[in-house]
């Protein structure tokens, strides 16, 4: 152990001995204390946010897709104008580089009734094709249905929403109405209930399969309303729909439709958008703990180096050099940093264990998309925060460290 090692660890070991076996002086545990707190607010900070975008993103995609290829000529109704699917789009597309899977999808809005009430609905029909991973996450009662069989199935899926409002459960069936030329109505059987948490989305959409759409509209077999992109890597979602929009912008399908491809971000603005905002709101807390935690180092670091007045002046006088004296009181700054980051990290990783296992502080799915505080803290984030809260801490420390060269001996020894 070097010499300003030797004398930091002799300076904390005092001022332990001073308050007792079980706390430290007022000076470190302020100092200690404003660390811990500041770090354990940056890093739920970061959790929370990122998993909040993480389960609103999920669930919009899980309605919809990464990226979307639709008729041009669509408007933003569900009421769309198809597009004609092929094998070989269907195949060039999945041969992509980066696009996991891409299906055919199609909308109908109707009307659901019951013998005493109705809800109006959008039905989405999906294909034997359909990675069904989404809903059987939310799967609340029942099971998902197979729609790749020759018959055409009647069996839908539908909301925990739906189904409180008009009283069905699994096993009912119930009639539906769609306008198109005339009036048309459809029976259908629940195989399952699912609960999102969206309730924008739970409340609207019926999954069914995609020939009762096909049928409803007199579309051919290969029309679609669309089809649904999933990409590998969620960064790389909107150059890959830049790369498919110039590349399908000039190819038509062989009805004559021109394709339209669109990112979930643009299908999905106001959203996005407000996620965006979070990012913003997480820098400014970021900044504002970062210089809370370091005054309050500043502060105690000063308040320690007062302290010690008197035993920096007989140092000096005894030849230890400026230089020598700054490092003693780094080594304590450095103890004190460690010692609250890592009563911040207990903290935080213990608050974010216990939501992500018991959902306590929960939230009002009809405002916040969820029913609890979401968290997700990769690996990279919390290590980029407590790389950046020890670096800011020990680079403001250098200042009052630096007031040990402003100290006279003689006056000092005679300090009380």
């Amino acid at each position: 152990m070097n010499l300003e090692r030797f004398i930091a660890a002799k300076v904390i070991r005092f001022s332990r001995a001073q308050a007792g076996y079980q706390a430290s002086s007022p000076a470190i545990r302020i100092a200690t204390t404003g660390i811990a707190l500041g770090l354990a607010t940056m890093i739920l900070a970061v959790a929370i946010v990122a998993g909040f975008k993480r389960e609103v993103r999920d669930k919009v995609t899980g309605f919809g897709s990464d990226i979307r290829i639709s008729n041009f000529d669509s408007n933003t109704s569900y009421e769309t104008v198809p597009i004609m699917v092929s094998d070989t789009l269907l195949n060039e597309l999945r041969a992509w580089p980066g696009i996991r899977r891409a299906e055919p999808f199609a909308t109908k809005p109707g009307i659901l009734k019951t013998a005493t009430d109705f809800q109006g609905i959008v039905l989405k029909g999906v294909d034997g094709d359909y990675d069904w991973s989404f809903f059987r996450k939310h799967l609340k009662e029942g099971v998902t249905f197979a729609c790749d069989s020759a018959a055409v199935s009647q069996d839908v899926l539908i909301s925990k929403i739906l189904a409180d409002m008009l009283g069905l459960k699994c096993g009912d069936t119930f009639l539906s109405y769609f306008l198109h030329d005339e009036i048309r109505a459809r029976r259908f059987r629940i195989s399952g209930i699912y609960d999102t948490g969206y309730t924008d989305y739970d409340r609207l959409f019926v999954v069914v399969d995609i020939r009762q759409i096909r049928r409803l509209n007199g579309w051919d077999d290969d029309a679609a309303s669309g089809l649904a992109l999933t990409a590998d890597d969620r960064s790389r979602v909107e150059t890959l729909g830049e790369q498919l929009y110039f590349h399908l912008v000039d190819k038509t399908d062989r009805a004559g439709n021109t394709y339209y491809v669109r990112s979930i971000e643009e299908l999905n603005p106001m959203i996005f958008n407000w996620l965006s905002v979070l990012d913003i709101n997480v820098a400014v807390i970021l900044v504002l703990m970062m210089a809370v935690a370091g005054f309050t180092m500043v502060s105690g670091l000063l308040i320690i180096i007062l302290e010690r007045t008197r035993m920096i002046g007989i140092l000096k006088a005894m030849g230890q050099a400026d230089g020598s004296l700054r490092r003693v009181f780094l080594h304590i700054a450095s103890f004190l940093v460690g010692r609250g980051m890592a009563a911040g990290n207990v903290i935080a990783l213990a608050v974010c264990l216990l939501q992500s296992r018991f959902h306590i502080i929960a939230l009002d799915p009809s405002t916040y998309y969820l029913d609890a505080v979401p968290i997700h803290l990769s690996f990279a984030a919390w290590l980029l925060i407590n790389a950046g809260t020890l670096a800011v801490s020990m680079l403001m420390m250098l200042v009052p460290a630096c007031l040990v060269a402003k100290v006279h001996p003689a006056r000092s020894i005679r300090f009380e």
